[in-house]
């Protein structure tokens, strides 16, 4: 034989039964970690959009909102009553701060009252009585210029929030932003 000669070239063998299952098995592995870790991912993202609970919410103009005094509006998307008192607009909670049940308005007694245990609360949520350990929680609310976007008045600790005179300006609730109302024991 010569030396110049080249070698022969290599035959491939097919794949196997065996290297193909353990092929498919470990792709099929692989899509299936991708998937659970995506999903995981976009759980764990917090998606609270304007409008949604636990994101702003547009309540309206300072022009639309009921006169002082009258019976609070009742916003269930983003579980809040927007109660506007003589001392100034406020946005509370819908959940009882005893064991979590959804209040009412009552117009016959003038004040909210919880279905499951029978807490009372006044129109700004405070408490009256029964076995409700505080006053009702409470969001931040703010008045904006629809023109800048600034924001005019702001109530962050859970205060009345005082309107100022112009009447086109926007009500905005901070709902991912809750005030604990006060012990009254």
């Amino acid at each position: 034989m010569a030396k110049d000669q080249p070698p022969a070239a290599e035959e491939k063998k097919p794949i196997n039964r065996r290297e193909f299952l353990n092929f498919a098995w470990l792709a099929s592995l692989g899509f299936l970690t991708v998937n659970i870790a995506g999903v995981t991912y976009l759980f764990s993202m917090p998606r609270f959009r304007e409008g949604e609970f636990g994101g702003m919410y547009t309540v309206g103009k300072v022009s639309e909102l009921p006169p002082p005094g009258s019976a609070p509006v009742n916003h269930p998307k983003v579980k809040l009553w927007l109660s506007n008192t003589e001392s100034g607009v406020m946005a509370l909670y819908k959940v009882c701060t005893h064991l979590g049940c959804l209040y009412n308005w009552s117009d016959q007694e003038n004040k909210f009252i919880c279905p499951c245990h029978g807490s009372q609360f006044q129109s700004d949520g405070q408490y009256l009585a029964g076995p409700a350990p505080r006053s009702l929680d409470r969001f931040v609310i703010q008045a904006v210029d629809p023109n800048t976007g600034e924001v005019v008045a702001e109530a962050r600790n859970g205060e009345p929030l005082q309107l100022p005179d112009n009447p086109d300006l926007i009500i905005r609730v901070d709902t991912g932003t809750r005030i604990t109302g006060e012990s009254h024991a």
